[in-house]
């Protein structure tokens, strides 16, 4: 049985690599990895492919950047071009990007199975493109792979036969405890001079945060103000930093006391940050799962969230550039609330998923 396992940022990669490795173990199936080549930055893309053990893709379609409709075109294009030459079996698509909207359809229209991995999670937000890419996805593929129980609870509410939804847990989860032991002796806060539990992780590129010069302003006054109490890591998304130095505010937050600027990070790098924080501030989806999973404070400075049950099973909160406060002085007081890990995140997700295709794969 042949399976195309698509990725094309670094997301993608997180949720792919502990099931690549699982599926390989299976010598009845042939697994061909397909990077579109959506993250085509050596930090936003190669460094994950290394730290997670991910070989060479078996196809790189080197899409690059573009506007959303270049970027979807371009992909269906080239991917359906290698659908029609290796024929595969299976397509399996993950997250919410351009990539897996554009892989989907690209793969429904050759009648090709399609199943997609974190299925039915919703903002209900349709001015984010990556809730037309989930439902678009969602609304022609064959096999619904969900993370929670309100995945499922969206899915059977959209009209989804509820025989072709299966709840089979965090990916995300699968990731960490696949390399929690480089993360735990990475020697990476000593390289920044840091301590455990005395500096803050602040990850922002959501384009209502760091697209124009009045929420880069608040940004950095939210940055500016924590501070005044933690040191602050910030890896830096391209996108945040073309916008800083587009308004001129590059120089000033690198300036800041306090505030340290690294190159967006490899999986592990990144991780032994989160794991040692004393909190996180982000506009990131897959952050506030991890967060939720190692019980980790964090405030989504987002109006709302695909993923619901980090705020109410776990330690996400979703907060504004005005409200932020509250928050904050919860976790500096020590009464910021604790996180309960939710169903089936217990790194055993892409376990499931192999016996689900061994089981029912080829019907």
């Amino acid at each position: 049985m042949k399976i195309h396992l698509i990725g094309a940022a670094r997301p993608n990669f997180m949720k792919i690599a502990p099931l690549y490795h699982e599926l390989k173990k299976e010598n009845s199936l042939d697994i061909k990895l397909i990077h579109t080549g959506q993250h085509y930055d050596k930090n936003m893309s190669e460094s994950f492919f290394i730290d997670l053990n991910l070989p060479k893709p078996d196809f790189y379609l080197g899409i690059g950047g573009g506007n959303h409709s270049e970027q979807v075109g371009k992909t269906m294009i080239e991917y359906e071009k290698i659908c029609v030459e290796d024929k595969p079996d299976l397509v399996i698509v993950v997250g919410d990007v351009n990539a897996t909207m554009a892989c989907s359809i690209a793969a429904k229209k050759l009648g090709l199975k399609v199943a997609h991995l974190e299925a039915g999670i919703r903002s209900f937000d349709m001015t984010m493109p990556e809730e037309i890419n989930r439902r678009v996805t969602d609304s022609i593929v064959d096999y619904y792979w969900t993370p929670s129980v309100d995945a499922n609870e969206n899915l059977v509410r959209e009209g989804v036969d509820s025989n072709k939804i299966e709840l089979v847990g965090n990916i995300m989860i699968d990731s960490f405890e696949m390399k929690k032991n480089e993360i735990s002796s990475s020697k990476f806060l000593d390289d920044l001079g840091l301590k455990k539990k005395e500096f803050v992780v602040a990850t922002f590129h959501r384009p209502s945060n760091v697209d124009s010069e009045e929420k880069l302003d608040q940004l950095i006054k939210v940055l500016k103000d924590v501070s005044s109490s933690f040191k602050i890591v910030i890896p830096l998304h391209p996108r945040t930093k073309s916008n800083l130095e587009r308004y001129d505010k590059y120089e000033f937050l690198e300036s800041l006391t306090n505030i340290l600027i690294v190159e967006p990070l490899s999986y592990i790098n990144f991780m032994s940050l989160v794991v040692n924080a004393k909190l996180v501030l982000t506009d990131s989806g897959g952050v506030q799962e991890e967060t939720t999973y190692l019980n980790i404070p964090c405030l989504t400075f987002r109006d709302n969230t695909e993923r619901p049950i980090t705020v109410k099973d776990g330690s996400n909160t979703l907060v504004n550039f005005d409200n932020y406060k509250r928050y904050y002085s919860e976790v500096l007081n020590g009464v910021y609330k604790t996180s309960k890990i939710p169903v089936l995140w217990d790194g055993k997700t892409s376990s499931r998923i192999l016996e689900f295709i061994l089981n029912r794969g080829k019907q």
